[in-house]
């Protein structure tokens, strides 16, 4: 992990961070609406696994039941298509972005170098998550055990990730600018 983290940072210049950046946002604008559109047609008001926080086995087994034969073919082909490239794209970014902003706000200890790793675990939880439920559902109506109940734990810890990635970055940014001011006062 050390030597991912230091690859990570040694690749996040400004450039590869602007380049992250616009792969990121041509992403969402672009592709996640599409997705959610097609995603919309087979999930209607049942909602998806991905876009929840947490769910439960029965949940799981009753997203299946609600998609029907032709829905669940659809969310299995999304889950190894586009939601193998979106992560990625916002792992990148915000693994690129982390680093390079850290590096800017100059702080003390080597505790701030590791933040950039979040994205990177968010990324793997959300494969996981991704696998776990295209068994389910592609098993569905055989029932699946212990990974139907890994699937909604594995999707909280996705988005336990992802989020904090988010968060650490505001909070880089924060810091870099405090500093930046801090600098030109004096």
């Amino acid at each position: 992990m050390k030597k991912l983290s230091g690859w990570i940072h040694q690749i996040s210049k400004g450039w590869v961070v602007l380049a992250a950046l616009i792969l990121f946002v041509l992403f969402a604008a672009f592709v996640l609406p599409q997705q959610a559109e097609r995603a919309e047609v087979y999930s209607g008001e049942v909602g998806s696994p991905d876009t929840s926080f947490f769910y439960t086995a029965q949940k799981l087994y009753q997203f299946a039941e609600e998609y029907g034969p032709e829905g669940r073919a659809v969310y299995i082909q999304a889950r190894w298509t586009f939601d193998v490239l979106f992560p990625l794209v916002y792992g990148f970014f915000l693994a690129v972005t982390i680093s390079w902003v850290f590096r800017r706000a100059s702080l003390p200890g080597k505790f701030w170098l590791w933040l950039n790793l979040a994205p990177v675990l968010g990324v793997i939880f959300d494969f996981l998550e991704n696998a776990s439920t295209s068994i389910v559902i592609g098993r569905f109506p055989e029932p699946t055990g212990v990974i139907d109940t890994l699937a909604g734990i594995l999707t909280s810890i996705k988005w336990i990730f992802v989020g904090s990635s988010f968060i650490i970055l505001l909070i880089g940014m924060v810091l870099t600018v405090f500093q930046k001011l801090l600098k030109v006062k004096k």
